[in-house]
């Protein structure tokens, strides 16, 4: 028991510590000062809007600081019980105190992981785009396997979700589907998600049971709201109507119920056909539209967009940022942090957490 409460002492510590550091790093106390000297200002509450705004930056940054504040006091409160408890040799308050110890750990725990969802999108919904690479088949089979782990990663955590479009391959799978996940955090937690996704596998398309690398795109971008205003002026726009191609009954086959809408500037599209109607299908593409805009323009401001786009160019080999190697071991590893699981079954069940905290810690 002394040992293992020595161990988890120690990773509270390391915890704290890269809190610390983040809070630093962010510079999240003068940030919190500007604030509170913002909402002094004597005109501050005449914009209802911006006032909002700043009130919940605000309390982003208090609650962050307060948590670790209090984090940081019970561990030394605790440090000092438990010497007491073992210089008294008082069995049952080490119990106790060993109980708080474990409650403790997981509170920091999840002090830290907020520290890394405290951007101003990061509480939204997200959509999550999946598109097969080159490969035909296989790759439009992999494409239907992400979506499958995204789909039940929503699942554990309660989580709704929606499919936005799809398209499906000839013979399996799909080449592209877009859903829509709506939970609290759903952006923040997946948004390092994006990127290339690569598969190793014995092909069950393959007659001679060889080896086969697949390749698909992963893209995230928060749900907006009103909170968050980007402009679209109409002449920058071509809208398309087309039949849907999906299930829903004769009325969805029969008319021009799906929307795809062209961005010229950006040569962003988006597209819906999940709806009946298609002044919903356009609604929740106009949405996706202001969700990809508002992505585009925070990655030229980040200058990460040019590696995005070339990124995005090619769904193949050099590019991914994570590999999925079921044959001839089992090994999922991500490329950027080298976090690694044996356990691919798991990985794609939607059980991914691990991998998504350890690229959030990257930020």
């Amino acid at each position: 028991m002394e040992n293992n409460t020595s161990e988890i002492i120690q990773d509270i510590d390391k915890v704290n510590l890269r809190i610390k550091e983040f809070l630093e790093k962010k510079k999240f106390h003068s940030k919190l000062e500007e604030l509170n000297s913002k909402i002094l200002e004597e005109n501050f509450w005449k914009d209802k809007e911006n006032s909002k705004k700043v009130l919940k930056e605000k309390k982003i940054y208090e609650d962050l600081i307060n948590s670790y504040n209090q984090s940081h006091q019970k561990t030394s409160e605790l440090k000092e019980l438990i010497d007491l408890a073992s210089e008294e040799n008082n069995q049952e308050l080490a119990d106790d105190l060993f109980k708080e110890l474990i409650e403790l750990k997981r509170n920091v725990k999840n002090c830290e992981i907020k520290c890394f969802l405290s951007n101003d999108v990061d509480p939204l919904d997200c959509y999550v785009e999946i598109h097969a690479g080159a490969g035909g088949t296989e790759s439009q089979d992999w494409a239907n396997m992400l979506r499958k782990m995204y789909v039940k990663w929503a699942e554990h955590k309660e989580f709704k979700f929606e499919l936005i479009n799809e398209h499906k391959g000839e013979e399996a799978g799909i080449k592209s589907s877009t859903i829509k996940i709506e939970g609290s955090y759903s952006f923040g937690w997946l948004k390092k998600e994006s990127g290339i996704h690569r598969l190793v596998r014995i092909s069950p398309f393959d007659s001679g049971a060889r080896r086969h690398t697949s390749f698909a795109s992963v893209w995230v971008y928060p749900v907006l709201n009103d909170t968050i205003n980007v402009e679209i002026l109409e002449k920058d726009l071509r809208i398309d109507t087309y039949r849907s191609s999906g299930a829903g009954g004769q009325h969805v086959n029969t008319t021009d119920s799906a929307v795809r809408i062209t961005h010229i500037p950006s040569k962003i599209v988006v597209q819906c056909q999940n709806e009946r109607s298609q002044h919903k299908n356009k609604e929740t593409c106009m949405n996706m539209l202001k969700a990809r805009l508002y992505e585009h323009e925070m990655k030229k401001k980040e200058e990460q967009s040019k590696t995005t786009e070339d990124s995005k160019s090619e769904i193949g080999w050099g590019h991914q940022i994570r590999s999925y190697v079921l044959q001839p071991y089992q090994l999922v590893k991500d490329n950027r942090t080298n976090f690694e699981s044996t356990n691919p079954e798991k990985i794609l069940n939607g059980e991914i957490d691990e991998f998504l905290e350890k690229s959030l810690h990257q930020l």
